[in-house]
């Protein structure tokens, strides 16, 4: 079975009812928001985002969180910035694991509020709450960064794509509530380096993959764009790669090599390719690689 085959059942497992009931009830909870934030992952800026989600926003006014970003490459992450900026779009870098800028978050809100708010006092209306909902893909943080903008543990945040199930309306600041929101994929990936992108990061759950062909993958990406820090990380000598090349599948005598230096091995002196497979992508996605954006401007 090819790459493309496996990558295709993907994309026929990937959007299970809970999915598209939470895409009905973010279309209904709207009518009751002011702004919205949508998070996405720094790392994939293009590959985190839901296309439906354009459609179903429209022209609520929107802050876009560039979340991860202790993950991704910093340079890589301001250019995104900019190029959201540009288009007219208020971006904010994150990083939902150590720090985040709530002030900076909070203060947004209240700018993007201001005319509306004076509109309102002048008309006699005052105290009104602003409500905000937070969206996106499974696995971006979303729940994480709610946690620090309201200062504790308001949300119980698992490890596993998907899992915020229900509505919850959290107070983040004085007059500003938030709303928290399933993560949502879309039925159809538009490409292989889509899915590709969302598996490497850890969005489409593992049981559902080709270990084997994803890991396979990133590290021909990692060994294109990032060698350095992938030869750091595996301790791999420029020697050794240069013996590699000359062979038939380079990548993945690299990933054999990979096996022996982390002593993944199996009865008889042979790589275990799948232990190896599923030690690379929980390097790359823990940061142990390095800071890597697979979607480089």
């Amino acid at each position: 079975m090819s790459n493309e085959e496996k990558l295709s059942k993907v994309q026929i497992s990937w959007y299970p009812g809970h999915m598209a009931k939470a895409k009905r009830i973010i279309e209904e909870d709207l009518k009751l928001i002011d702004i919205v934030i949508e998070v996405i992952d720094a790392r994939i800026p293009v590959s985190s985002r839901n296309p439906d989600l354009d459609k179903i926003i429209k022209d609520k006014k929107r802050i876009i969180i560039l979340n991860k970003s202790d993950l991704a490459d910093e340079k890589e992450t301001k250019k995104w910035k900019e190029k959201l900026t540009s288009q007219n779009t208020i971006a904010i870098i994150a990083n939902s694991l150590n720090t985040i800028k709530n002030n900076e978050i909070i203060r947004t809100i209240e700018n993007m509020m201001k005319e509306k708010k004076e509109s309102e006092l002048d008309k006699g209306r005052v105290g009104r709450t602003t409500r905000v909902m937070i969206v996106g893909i499974p696995n971006v943080g979303k729940s994480s960064i709610i946690n620090r903008l309201s200062g504790k543990n308001s949300l119980d945040v698992k490890n596993k794509p998907g899992v915020t199930t229900k509505k919850q309306w959290i107070r983040i600041a004085n007059n500003i509530e938030l709303m928290d929101t399933p993560g949502i994929l879309w039925p159809k990936f538009d490409s292989e380096k889509i899915a590709n992108n969302l598996a490497f990061t850890g969005t489409i759950k593992d049981d559902i993959i080709e270990i084997q062909e994803i890991a396979y993958e990133l590290i021909k990406f990692l060994n294109e764009k990032y060698q350095n820090e992938l030869f750091e990380r595996y301790k791999i000598h420029e020697k050794e790669w240069e013996e590699i090349t000359i062979l038939e599948n380079p990548i993945f005598e690299l990933i054999k090599l990979i096996a022996r230096k982390r002593g993944a091995i199996v009865t008889g002196g042979k790589e275990d390719i799948e232990k190896t497979a599923r030690i690379i992508l929980d390097d790359y996605r823990s940061g142990k690689i390095g800071r890597i954006t697979l979607e480089i401007m």
